[in-house]
């Protein structure tokens, strides 16, 4: 397995836990306010820090338990890099025009906020999947 590859698996695992974690803080509580009252931004941002954070450490763990591949990226790994981004990045702009349209439409930022995060974590969950299948079957030929 490359240091690309297990770099999609740590990706893939913090994106899922960071935003498992957050849903968990907003959707398990017992104070009986609105949904879209919950104080949101705390935890917003507590749990996308600490996915970047576990992420660097997870890889930096990694490339110091396995130093002969870490740094090391062949024609194959770039060009499935470039395929996982293409497809998360799809994502993206999905939850940018979600959030302009929300915007548009004058709705609380709990909810435009909430559809940029989960945009966030669908294009890193995608992207991942995609580059992590793309390594076990190869590119798709188009």
């Amino acid at each position: 397995m490359s240091a690309l590859e297990k770099r999609a698996w740590i990706r893939l695992g913090t994106a899922i836990a960071a935003y498992a974690t957050y849903l968990g803080f907003i959707l398990i509580r017992d104070d009986g306010i609105p949904l879209a009252e919950v104080p949101y931004v705390p935890a917003l941002l507590w749990t996308i820090g600490g996915a970047i954070v576990v992420s660097i450490v997870l890889d930096v763990l990694v490339s110091i338990l396995s130093p002969r591949d870490a740094g090391q990226a062949d024609q194959r790994d770039r060009e499935i890099a470039r395929f996982g981004d293409t497809v998360g990045q799809s994502f993206v702009v999905i939850g940018g025009v979600a959030a302009l349209l929300m915007a548009l439409l004058q709705l609380p930022y709990f909810w435009i906020a909430n559809a940029v995060y989960l945009a966030f974590v669908l294009s890193a969950v995608l992207g991942g999947i995609a580059r992590l299948v793309a390594y076990r079957r190869g590119l798709p030929q188009w």
